[in-house]
C-alpha cells in the first residue's frame, strides 16, 4: 500500500496525491465496518452512562469524559438493528462530529474495535444499490483490505449532528 502524501494546493489547503487515508475498524455484530481515522479522539472501554430521559433509543445515554458531557450513540441501533450487547470487547470510539470549525465530541458504542487500516481511493468501490445491511446513504463507499471488503461509515451523515438535534427535539415535544 502506498504512504499517505500532502501537497499544497493553490489555496494552501493540504491534498491528497494518492488519497490514501487510514481507517479505523470495528465490529458491529459479524460484521465489520471502517471509519475515517482523523476525526477518532480516543477509543475507551465501555463505561457506565447516564440515561437520559425521552431519547431515541439508539442514544445510549451521556458519559463524562474529563469534566465534558459525552452522548453516546449505539451505531447499531443507529443503523436500525438490535442493540450492541455489553460484552467484554465492548467501546466507545469518541470522535468530532462538528463541522466547519465547531467542536463537537460524540461517542459510538461498537462491539469491538479491531484495527487501523490503510485504504487508497483506488480500494475504494461505490456503495452498492443491494446487499447491505444499513441503508445506503450511511456509507460512504465499500472498502478493499486483502480480500474482504468492509462499508465505510459517512459519519457526516449516519450521525449529522443537525439530524441528531432534529429526532432529539421530535422525541422531546
Amino acid at each position: 500500500m502506498s504512504d499517505y502524501k500532502q501537497v499544497p494546493s493553490p489555496e494552501g489547503n493540504a491534498t491528497s496525491v494518492d488519497a490514501a487515508l487510514q481507517y479505523l475498524t470495528f465490529t458491529l455484530g459479524d460484521e465489520v465496518f471502517a471509519m475515517d481515522i482523523r476525526t477518532v479522539r480516543e477509543i475507551i472501554q465501555h463505561t457506565a452512562m447516564t440515561t437520559v430521559p425521552l431519547m431515541p433509543d439508539f442514544v445510549q445515554g451521556v458519559i463524562n469524559l474529563r469534566g465534558a458531557v459525552v452522548p453516546v450513540i449505539d451505531l447499531q441501533s443507529r443503523f436500525g438493528r438490535s442493540k450492541v450487547q455489553i460484552g467484554k470487547k465492548t467501546c466507545i470510539v469518541i470522535f468530532d462530529a462538528g463541522r466547519d470549525g465547531e467542536h463537537i465530541e460524540l461517542g459510538l458504542m461498537v462491539d469491538a474495535v479491531s484495527e487501523v487500516v490503510d485504504i487508497s481511493s483506488a480500494e475504494i468501490e461505490p456503495t452498492p444499490s443491494f446487499g447491505t445491511s444499513i441503508a445506503r446513504e450511511f456509507i460512504l463507499g465499500v472498502g478493499k483490505v486483502g480480500k474482504n471488503f468492509m462499508p465505510i461509515i459517512d459519519t457526516d451523515k449516519a450521525l449529522s449532528v443537525d439530524d441528531m438535534a432534529a429526532i432529539i427535539a421530535a422525541h422531546t415535544a
